[in-house]
């Protein structure tokens, strides 16, 4: 008996499998046909753009910023976005793994020990007749529902997808927090270069109001003159608290992206000179794009996982059909249950077919095809946003060349200026007002350098995240378990 359930239960089985499967099959979206054009940088010796360039896993490497290194190895180890990230796509391969059980029959062993009293008014089923006995039951329960129309099928290719957008989120997940951690470093380098510009015009405006002082003292300067000096020389120290203030903000806000609280402190210092601009510059054709930004993965598997719920709605209003087997024994003793007429079997099958639902099951599937459709606008304009995305960047790094190039020479000449002018000034050839604009055009052009030295960073670092950051050539983040 038992082989016959077998052998029924692995027909069943192969029934199922075999069985089509409803809905649409799903097929990737193709690949948008725009151009993306390469900006032309004046500085190309300094940095150009590359075509189709191959991002490597850890791009913040090219910074070549060893500190910077250690801390995003830590960071992505500790911070817990990245942890509960990893948790969800662990969670969502086990939801994929939950759903493949329904391939196969499922199976129930039970035992179930009972006292029983009959009224008197009722027949005992029991041998003896008595009205009060005992039943000892144990049986085995086999069920199967074969998956004639793909409907547990294409579940568990909706959770596959689901798993696989799941996986992109992390790597979302990884490429935001990677960024961010560089932004801040490179945020943290420019309010340093900031306050050391800053430190460096105090001490040149206090020189010049030490040497306006003697010269008041000895009649050849108004004491107007003076005034002006310090009004000038007290509100560059007022821009300095702020500056500290925003560096401890940074500093705290990279120990919270490493995972610490902010009273741990983070051994690594980041100042401009610390870091190096990358010499190449990526870009990606639309096609690649499609296929390097997490944020459109994910967005396609979505699409596939809203594909596959139309064939789950389907094939819900379909026929399904049920298999029932069980084989056990029973007995007035327990040590009764394996003597020779104490066994029973029962074999059967049915078929189910929805007749009248009150429109159910035809909306549920009309919701899912609105589910798809709603999927692939939303794909159509992740996809339109990425192309926005890389083409501002382009946009941002061509003017931030030429920002840093015009900041350059703005420094250098007020630089100039204000050399000549202090020469001028102890030669009695220069008034104080001539000398306090030119102070106050080489502090400007010193932050305005400092500010368009940062600003190119940071936009090389975007271009880098708009471009997917290389994740395909990382392995830290692959998710193993969904090779089971």
């Amino acid at each position: 008996m038992r082989q016959l359930i077998t052998r029924y239960a692995g027909c069943a089985l192969a029934l199922g499998l075999a069985g089509c499967a409803a809905g649409p099959d799903f097929h990737r979206p193709e690949a948008p046909k725009a151009r993306i054009e390469a900006p032309s940088l004046p500085d190309g010796d300094t940095q150009k753009i590359v075509a189709a360039m191959d991002i490597p896993g850890q791009w913040w490497t090219l910074f070549h910023c060893a500190p910077l290194d250690a801390l995003i190895a830590d960071a992505l180890r500790r911070n817990a976005d990245a942890q509960a990230a990893h948790a969800a796509l662990q969670a969502a391969w086990e939801n994929v793994y939950a759903q493949r059980g329904a391939y196969f029959p499922q199976a129930n062993a039970g035992y179930n020990p009972t006292r029983q009293d009959i009224a008197r008014d009722l027949a005992s089923p029991a041998q003896s007749g008595a009205s009060l006995y005992s039943l000892t039951t144990a049986q085995v329960s086999v069920s199967y529902a074969p998956d004639l129309w793909g409907g547990t099928r294409r579940q568990v290719e909706s959770l596959v997808a689901t798993a696989h957008a799941q996986r992109f989120q992390l790597e979302a997940t990884y490429l935001t927090l990677t960024s961010n951690l560089v932004n801040a470093a490179i945020t943290e380098a420019s309010l340093r270069a900031q306050i050391d510009a800053t430190r460096e015009i105090v001490e040149a405006q206090s020189t010049i109001l030490a040497t306006l002082q003697r010269q008041q003292a000895l009649g050849d300067v108004s004491e107007a003159a003076v005034a002006a000096q310090q009004a000038a020389l007290e509100q560059s120290r007022a821009g300095q608290p702020p500056l500290e203030k925003q560096l401890a903000q940074q500093r705290d806000l990279l120990a919270a992206l490493s995972g610490r609280m902010p009273n741990e402190q983070i051994d690594a210092q980041f100042t401009l000179d610390s870091l190096q601009l990358p010499a190449e510059l990526p870009l990606s054709l639309p096609a690649q794009l499609v296929e390097q930004r997490p944020d459109v993965r994910a967005a396609e598997e979505q699409l596939h996982a809203a594909s596959a719920a139309i064939g789950v709605a389907a094939a819900a209003r379909l026929p399904n059909v049920q298999i029932n087997a069980s084989f056990g024994r029973a007995a007035g003793k327990a040590g009764a249950l394996f003597d020779a007429g104490s066994g029973f079997w029962n074999l059967g099958a049915g078929i189910t077919q929805p007749l009248f639902d009150g429109g159910t099951l035809k909306h549920k599937q009309r919701a899912a095809e609105a589910g798809y459709r709603q999927a692939a606008a939303e794909y159509r304009g992740t996809v339109l946003a990425a192309l926005q995305n890389v083409a501002d960047v382009l946009h941002a790094v061509e003017a931030d060349a030429r920002a840093l190039q015009a900041a350059q020479h703005a420094e250098r000449a007020a630089a100039r200026s204000l050399d000549i002018a202090r020469k001028q000034l102890a030669l009695g050839d220069l008034s104080e007002s001539a000398l306090l604009n030119a102070q106050l055009a080489w502090q400007q052009a010193r932050i305005a350098l400092v500010q368009a030295q940062a600003g190119r960073y940071a936009d090389t670092v975007a271009l880098f995240q708009a471009a997917g950051g290389g994740w395909w050539h990382r392995d830290d983040t692959v998710e193993a378990v969904g090779a089971r």
